[in-house]
């Protein structure tokens, strides 16, 4: 006698690190992605991003989104990994999920779909609409936290350089170097971010201002060479 099994559905997650700089380290939040496993998820993929939150244009998100099946979760840390976004821009980026029939499961953000898909009416209309509100609050104060930290960094640094403190952002000379050796060696802009492990931007950054040194040097260098040979000249006369 055969006995019918009821199949088991897979709760499958998409999980999303992110950090603001090339500085900083990922490492921390790998701890997301055993958190999601431990609570019954299929970890499908995982993306690491070193990106701004106020970026619309983040690679490893849009490819995250581009992936994302029906019934996944878009698993992260915090709201603020996500989105930093201006509200109407993070507003789209959520619309965008959920047009995959994907939803996010992130601390801190009351998630009431299960709720929502077992009412009918009013209740679920009301439901989806306090779903909706809690989570423009949470975009809103990601983007409300940026913009603070922003101001403050401002009025710091004006602060600084009224006082003559002010220096910059300090140089990696290191990596600086690495990517200029990249460079020279003949490896693409691409493939030099890629080896030195920072950004497409940054390498042009560095490559520009080398070159603008070398281009300064050889100008002040030329005129002395000039004069010197002149002055042999004038000796072997």
């Amino acid at each position: 006698m055969m006995t019918d099994i009821a199949p088991t559905s897979v709760r499958a997650a998409r999980v999303y690190l992110r950090v603001s700089t090339e500085e900083q380290d990922l490492t921390r939040q790998d701890a997301i992605v055993a958190g999601a496993r431990s609570a019954g998820y299929y970890v499908a993929a995982v993306y690491r991003e070193k990106a701004s939150g106020a970026r619309p244009d983040r690679p490893e998100l849009l490819r995250m989104v581009e992936d994302l099946q029906m019934g996944e979760v878009v698993v992260a840390e915090k709201i603020d990994r996500i989105s930093r976004l201006p509200l109407p821009e993070a507003e789209l980026l959520v619309a965008a999920i959920r047009a995959k029939g994907a939803r996010l499961a992130v601390p801190g953000i009351v998630d009431l779909s299960d709720l929502v898909a077992d009412s009918a009416g009013v209740a679920r209309i009301v439901l989806e609409a306090v779903q909706d509100m809690l989570l423009r609050v949470a975009l809103q104060t990601a983007r409300d936290e940026y913009e603070t930290r922003r101001e403050r960094q401002r009025e710091g640094i004006e602060i600084a350089r009224g006082a003559g403190r002010y220096t910059g952002r300090k140089a990696d000379f290191a990596q600086h170097r690495r990517i200029v050796a990249l460079r020279e060696a003949g490896m693409s802009i691409a493939k030099t971010a890629e080896l030195a492990g920072c950004s497409i931007a940054q390498v042009k950054r560095v490559t520009a201002q080398h070159r603008s040194r070398n281009s300064a040097q050889a100008d002040v260098q030329q005129p002395g060479d000039q004069n010197g040979s002149r002055g042999v000249d004038r000796r072997m006369g």
